[in-house]
């Protein structure tokens, strides 16, 4: 009987996989009572670190630390560079979409995507048109959610280049498995990723012109899901963490607010939304933002990263199109492939999910964290129900894709080691060259069968480890 989903630790006939052994053996000569305290280690240690997320609509509280399994996800080098590859060509051609879009619209008038598709687009900001940006960098940092289907092939489910998240707890992982299982790593070689902030600052520096900018991480602040990643990286890199009421603009020039006077910021990694960034432009009603931010922005004064208007890039509308974007313009197949995907707003597509719905996941085109979506295969007839209403009264604000199988990885569950589906997030950087740490945040859908693996649905992460092809 052929197997349903690709385990990533062993073979169809059982076997363990090259890049687990190592690891699969010291698993068996390990007793329960030592993996049993590391587990309660490992959580105490990220209770004490405050390595928390949000949770909406709990209605005993929002603050939970972020599940973490201590059974890693490791990937062989040989298979990572492929990643590592397709990814950076990704992001590149992404790039190069934005900064036409914004300019001289070769794609749209090629015929190649839609005009409706981009112009029509919320994520698409009028007020980047025409700006030219240092390196015609949009996305300095972008995460590229990737899953494995039953072929064992690798897929791109979305593409993150607003304010992606998560790389803090990709961090995180690593520490806690280094200071839990140092024998682990001293018995294999495994890429280290702990070089990730000086990645992170070095790329926000080089997306300005001047020699020595002033770098800061703007929040939101404390009570957004993702404060313990921007304080963490903040910390990491050695530069100020400010909210919008720490900034002011002067002569369109951005200030800091420090006990030593004001100070000039040059570049801006911001972790917040295009709507709160600057309440005379944007959002009049966000008190998250600093007013003249986007005057300052245009007039060549500051850096924003990411710029504004990324959105129209990642949004889920437009990542049918990917694929013919890395043709345009690097005229290169892609490495990587998109997940088939239809178009509610096209009739015949609409139609066919309409009668499909029990057997597809459904996504809202601006959609995140897992919300807003259907995953038919585990829906009740009434969501089902709900759902095609949602379709029929707005259509062109959602997609569909096939069920895939996402592969699984062992992982420690309350009846002891059983299989979980799982993504991998790599982490993008942009600078004067497209990079990225070996590695990225493994999510993993902890519920037994679910296929929802954001942390918001009751997901949780681990290590990811990629193993040099040499030790296996």
């Amino acid at each position: 009987m052929e197997r349903l989903f690709y385990d990533e630790m062993s073979d169809a006939n059982g076997e363990c996989r090259p890049h687990y052994r190592t690891f699969a053996r010291w698993l068996a000569d390990s007793p329960p009572e030592l993996l049993a305290q590391r587990r309660r280690e490992a959580d105490l240690l990220f209770h004490r670190a405050g390595i928390t997320f949000t949770l909406h609509g709990d209605e005993e509280g929002t603050e939970r630390l972020i599940p973490f399994d201590t059974i890693p996800r490791s990937i062989p080098a040989h298979e990572w560079r492929m990643i590592e590859a397709g990814c950076i060509q990704r992001v590149q051609a992404l790039n190069m979409f934005l900064a036409d879009v914004y300019h001289e619209q070769r794609i749209i008038k090629a015929g190649v995507v839609p005009a409706e598709q981009v112009l029509a687009n919320s994520g698409y900001q009028l007020a980047m048109r025409g700006l030219d940006l240092h390196r015609n960098l949009y996305a300095h940092v972008a995460g590229v959610d990737l899953v494995r289907d039953s072929d064992g092939i690798y897929y791109v489910l979305e593409d993150n280049l607003r304010t992606p998240s998560g790389v803090s707890y990709m961090l995180e992982d690593r520490k806690m498995m280094m200071r839990l299982f140092p024998e682990l790593f001293a018995a294999q070689r495994i890429a280290p990723i702990n070089h990730y902030p000086n990645l992170l600052l070095d790329t926000l520096k080089s997306a300005s012109p001047l020699d020595n900018p002033c770098v800061v991480v703007m929040t939101p602040g404390r009570f957004n899901s993702a404060y313990f990643e921007h304080a963490f990286l903040a910390r990491e890199m050695g530069v100020e963490l400010v909210e919008g009421a720490d900034l002011f603009v002067r002569d369109e020039q951005v200030f800091m607010r420090t006990t030593a006077g004001a100070r000039p910021v040059d570049v801006i990694y911001r972790r917040l939304d295009d709507d709160f960034l600057d309440p005379l432009a944007f959002n009049p009603d966000s008190v998250l933002g600093v007013p003249g931010l986007l005057s300052a922005y245009r007039s060549g004064n500051l850096v924003l990263a990411n710029a504004i208007g990324t959105g129209v890039a990642d949004d889920k509308s437009v990542y049918p199109y990917v694929a013919d974007m890395i043709r345009f313009y690097l005229d290169e197949e892609p490495i990587l492939r998109n997940v088939p995907t239809w178009q509610c707003r096209n009739p015949k597509e609409l139609s066919h999910v309409l009668a499909n719905l029990e057997h597809l996941v459904v996504k809202e085109t601006q959609g995140s964290g897992g919300y807003g979506m259907l995953v038919g295969p585990a829906a009740s007839r009434a969501e089902i129900d709900a759902f095609r209403a949602c379709l029929k009264a707005n259509p062109s604000a959602y997609i569909a894709q096939p069920t895939l199988s996402l592969s699984t990885c062992p992982t420690f569950v309350e009846k002891g080691i059983a299989p979980r589906h799982i993504d991998l997030r790599p982490f993008v950087l942009s600078g004067r060259e497209t990079r990225l740490v070996p590695g990225g945040l493994t999510r993993v859908a902890l519920r037994e069968g679910s296929l929802v693996v954001n942390s918001s649905q009751g997901g949780g992460t681990k290590d990811t480890w990629i193993v040099e092809d040499a030790s296996c």
